[in-house]
């Protein structure tokens, strides 16, 4: 192990098909209007947690929600995890305001992100 901790899990994407009746489900959820609105991404903040909702599951076609772990070097944790057997589904990207994210696979082929802030 490398020593490159995680911040814990603090940002959950969800896939909906519907934005809209999703968004009032969620604003219903977790008590406060979204603070990203857009007809691509909408997004709750919420007791340090960000919740995002993906309509169709974005370019990156989710298919289920994704935890993302939120880490100080995504470089250094993606090839520690990789070492120890996770598979890269897609490779590290900025998706803007400084922002990295990758996504690996479990040996069970369950996905987990990466989130890096700058």
């Amino acid at each position: 192990m490398t020593g490159s901790s995680t911040q814990g899990i603090k940002t959950v994407l969800h896939p909906v098909s519907d934005v809209a009746k999703a968004k009032a489900v969620y604003a219903a959820l977790l008590g406060v209007e979204p603070q990203a609105d857009e007809p691509y991404y909408v997004g709750f903040e919420v007791e340090g947690q960000h919740i995002g909702l993906v309509p169709g599951g974005g370019q990156q076609g989710m298919t289920s929600p994704v935890a993302y772990w939120h880490v100080p070097d995504i470089e250094a944790k993606l090839a520690e995890v990789t070492a120890a057997g996770a598979t890269v589904k897609e490779p590290v990207r900025d998706v803007g305001g400084g922002r990295l994210v990758a996504t690996v696979l479990d040996p069970d082929g369950n996905v987990l992100g990466l989130l890096q802030d700058r």
